[in-house]
């Protein structure tokens, strides 16, 4: 993690990044996994547009240094592109920087729409598997809301909603997955797993809305970069949105 970033703004920037560096033609993973027996390594950089010191890049005397580690003034990069952009400055514009920024988010959530149509049981089995592997308590039960009226409850935007409408077309397909496996325990599993880590989201590191649902869809896909793993997460996330008690008020 660079500098005093806080924890939940350094989840939202990888999750709405999609683990991967925001420079155009770069794209590089950012977060890699390769064995479930080893530590995931996090070769990317929260890059700060203006600058975190006197004497950095885009520096803003202006600023406060809350300002300067929060999610707004952060763009997740790998260790060369951050080189660039701020041996770079004239070129690497506080404007284009934050331009970039959007692009990239936006590229994202397009990306993951393109793949989830050709997701199969083997994600959702992938996604799945992540989501029950860890020892979960449950938890005290809530009135369960329909999507729409949890969205406007919850105030989340239109790009999470689009990101929702985009899952419900899968939904059908991770309740037939989990109604067929052979653990009659999986899908109370499942929600607990999920539920456990919306409530340390929420109660611990306090997000909120769109901020809460973006970690959540990070945590659904394991921090996958893969878009078909990523369009399986955010089935699995908007089929449990649906189903189990989260973003209650």
């Amino acid at each position: 993690m660079s500098g005093q970033i806080p924890i939940k703004d350094w989840k939202i920037l990888c999750s709405k990044s999609g683990n991967r560096c925001a420079i155009p033609m770069c794209h590089k993973e950012l977060v890699i996994n390769e064995s479930d027996d080893d530590q995931t390594s996090i070769i990317g950089v929260g890059a700060h547009i203006k600058g975190e010191k006197l004497g950095s890049a885009r520096y803003d005397s202006s600023m406060t240094d809350n300002d300067r580690n929060c999610y707004d003034n952060l763009i997740f990069v790998c260790g060369n592109c951050h080189k660039i952009i701020d041996d770079q400055p004239n070129k690497y514009t506080v404007t284009k920087l934050h331009e970039i920024k959007l692009i990239h988010e936006k590229w994202i959530i397009e990306s993951t729409e393109k793949e989830i149509i050709n997701i199969t049981f083997l994600e959702l089995s992938l996604v799945t598997k992540y989501l029950v592997s860890g020892q979960f308590t449950p938890t005290e039960s809530f009135i369960i809301l329909p999507p729409k009226e949890k969205i406007r409850k919850n105030e989340l935007s239109a790009t999470t909603e689009q990101l929702i409408t985009m899952g419900l077309t899968q939904v059908r397909q991770v309740a037939h997955f989990i109604d067929n496996c052979p653990d009659v325990e999986f899908g109370e599993h499942l929600k607990q797993g999920f539920v456990s880590e919306y409530e340390k989201l929420l109660k611990e590191e306090g997000l909120k809305g769109d901020n809460l649902f973006n970690a959540l869809l990070d945590f659904a896909a394991g921090g996958s970069n893969d878009f078909k793993i990523r369009a399986a997460g955010l089935s699995v996330l908007v089929y449990l949105f649906e189903k189990c008690e989260v973003f209650e008020k």
